[in-house]
């Protein structure tokens, strides 16, 4: 086992053919551009879509969980409001779709954890251009990359410019 896991290499998205696909994000809107590649990708499997977005955890209180420190109904409302109209739009392409929200501080590992269990075959996400490794650890916005990593499964982060 290596001590740096590895991405595996991503087949090219005209020749998967996914059951399940999941589309996540880890907090930011879900852009259009994400929501018709993953329709895309689920027309070429015959399948379904899981809308799946994080409702972000802001940390600990001298290490004991705080109830200040969670999504308020605010966030959890906007949250809703993503992964409903994600929902619609797959709907509207004529693709099953589902979806749900849930609060975590570790995206990543919930995100690898929501594939599996769903059993979805590959994970889409919208993101930012990847940023170096070592700074893009620090940044949420990084997020999709560290699910590429982790994740044993392609995972396609659609970028503006893709």
């Amino acid at each position: 086992m290596s001590l740096f896991r590895s991405s595996i290499e991503l087949p090219d998205p005209a020749t998967v053919q996914p059951e399940r696909v999941l589309l996540a994000s880890e907090g930011r809107e879900i852009p259009q551009h994400a929501v018709e590649f993953a329709a895309r990708l689920a027309q070429q499997g015959g399948g379904a879509v899981h809308v799946f977005s994080i409702a972000r955890v802001w940390g600990t209180s001298l290490g004991l969980p705080n109830p200040g420190l969670m999504p308020n109904k605010g966030e959890w409302d906007m949250q809703r409001d993503l992964v409903a109209a994600a929902v619609k739009a797959l709907k509207r392409e004529g693709i099953k779709a589902e979806g749900h929200v849930l609060a975590t501080r570790k995206a990543t590992k919930r995100i690898v954890s929501e594939a599996e269990r769903l059993g979805c075959a590959v994970i889409v996400m919208g993101g930012d251009r990847p940023r170096n490794r070592f700074v893009g650890d620090f940044i949420w916005s990084q997020e999709p990359y560290r699910v590429r990593r982790r994740a044993r499964r392609p995972v396609y982060v659609v970028t503006e410019d893709a």
